[in-house]
């Protein structure tokens, strides 16, 4: 199977959407047609640093996202990237498409500025951390988060 990765364009929400949708279900988060379409719209706003890279088969079907955007690094004085989603439907997992899709996003991240990508995971997310522990380096940083 060939797999060609992209930016998604304007006329890829009907192909981003069910990729995205069980993204959300994989985090046992519920999507409704409002966030789709907030995070839809920030991925089409060029004054929005969030973008997305989908990838495609050979008949040009989405098979796989990533949403990703530009991070400064105050200790280094350089641009990253950190990579929010990844996602790759599951009859497809295993074909290379997440590789592709990371590696995609550590290019794009060399155009901005040489501060590299960085991501989080879920702890019981193994089966990804296969994958990530052969392309990046684990770090010891232990992340926080407030509710609103």
């Amino acid at each position: 199977m060939t797999i060609e990765i992209r930016e998604a364009g304007e006329d890829d929400f009907f192909g981003w959407l069910p990729l995205f949708e069980a993204y959300c279900r994989f985090y046992e988060t519920e999507l409704d047609d409002q966030k789709a379409l907030i995070v839809w719209n920030w991925l089409r706003d060029e004054h929005n640093p969030l973008r997305a890279a989908l990838a495609v088969d050979e008949e040009g079907t989405p098979v796989g996202l990533a949403h990703y955007r530009l991070v400064p690094s105050t200790l280094d004085a350089t641009n990253g990237l950190f990579l929010d989603d990844l996602y790759v439907d599951e009859a497809l997992r295993g074909t290379g498409a997440g590789r592709a899709l990371i590696e995609y996003v550590h290019a794009r991240a060399a155009e901005v500025g040489h501060g590299g990508v960085q991501w989080i995971t879920a702890a019981d997310n193994e089966t990804a951390q296969h994958l990530y522990d052969r392309l990046a380096r684990r770090t010891s940083w232990v992340t926080y988060e407030m509710d609103a």
